[in-house]
């Protein structure tokens, strides 16, 4: 097994990166995520928080997701190296090195632990610090490169902001964070899949064992379609608990339904542009299910706070 402190590429080097560079390091796309379904964790929860503490942990949350994105980047940068959607990265593209990398992304890791733990509570603190440790040391170091069950397994960590952010607010865990938990846990393997069934030749030039790569892509298909099937009414639990209202209701059965359909075209087109057509379709609905999903009850959650403040 290598690791970042390998040289990438002799021929290029680290001249100090600047600001763009490092936020890159912190993968920002997933760090919006992170904040948007933590946020979400925090107006399903039956309580209230200050807004100056909400916002400051709101940060805390998004900095150790960046941290966990920056050490994840300094221990994958020889694989990142060799896959064309990442060789561009700081690290492999000789912008920052691995050293650097790693100093920024512990760095952040304790910072961020230690303001949530300041600003709310011990529990969401310490329910951050193990997102942290699991993405970067269970996932990326030991899961990504060793099973195809990588995203399976793994999804936990990209899981956990609800039940941190109902954490923030109630200073406990409540089923209402479990079962976002669990809606985000169940999308990540068809969401991940559909991607990797385009990119299956350069996770296998990198060494990845992905599904596509080891059971094969038809098998990969098959499980596409069943996890959808267990996400499509899993995504109306919030409904029957009675944190979801009849918006949510209609998105998450109309998007359920969408991500079904989308899955069995992927099983159905197996070769060629319709092949990649079926996957990327798949991929990119499954991110808007999912914002849509979230806003709804984000949506619901604001508008019934709005009520009870004016009434």
């Amino acid at each position: 097994m290598t690791s970042a402190t390998t040289t990438l590429n002799p021929t290029v080097e680290a001249v100090g990166g600047d600001v763009p560079d490092y936020f890159a390091l912190l993968k920002p796309r997933v760090m919006v995520l992170v904040i948007f379904t933590a946020l979400v964790g925090m107006s399903v929860s039956q309580g209230h928080v200050q807004p100056a503490i909400g916002a400051i942990s709101l940060f805390a949350i998004a900095v150790g997701a960046g941290a966990s994105g920056c050490l994840n980047m300094w221990w994958d940068a020889d694989i990142d190296a060799v896959m064309s959607r990442t060789a561009t990265r700081p690290i492999p593209a000789g912008r920052i090195t691995p050293g650097e990398a790693l100093g920024f992304g512990l760095f952040l890791s304790v910072a961020s632990v230690l303001v949530l733990g300041l600003a709310a509570n011990l529990l969401a603190a310490g329910l951050l610090a193990f997102t942290i440790v699991f993405y970067a040391v269970i996932y990326s170091m030991w899961l990504k490169r060793a099973t195809a069950q990588n995203i399976v397994i793994g999804g936990a960590a990209g899981a956990l902001p609800p039940v941190i952010g109902q954490a923030v607010v109630t200073g406990g865990i409540g089923i209402e964070s479990l079962v976002l938990f669990a809606i985000i846990f169940i999308w990540t393997p068809p969401h991940f899949w559909a991607l990797a069934l385009i990119k299956a030749g350069e996770y296998a030039r990198a060494g990845i064992p992905m599904m596509p790569n080891v059971a094969g892509p038809d098998s990969t298909r098959r499980q596409i379609v069943w996890y959808s099937l267990l996400l499509a009414p899993l995504g109306l639990v919030p409904v029957a608990l009675g944190f979801g209202g009849l918006l949510y209701a209609v998105i998450g059965t109309v998007g359920g339904l969408g991500m079904v359909g989308l899955s069995v075209r992927v099983l159905r087109n197996r070769t060629g542009e319709a092949e990649r057509k079926a996957a990327m379709g798949l991929f990119g609905f499954s991110i808007l299910y999912l914002f849509a999903l979230f806003s709804a009850l984000l949506a619901e959650q604001s508008l019934g706070l709005f009520r009870a403040v004016v009434a």
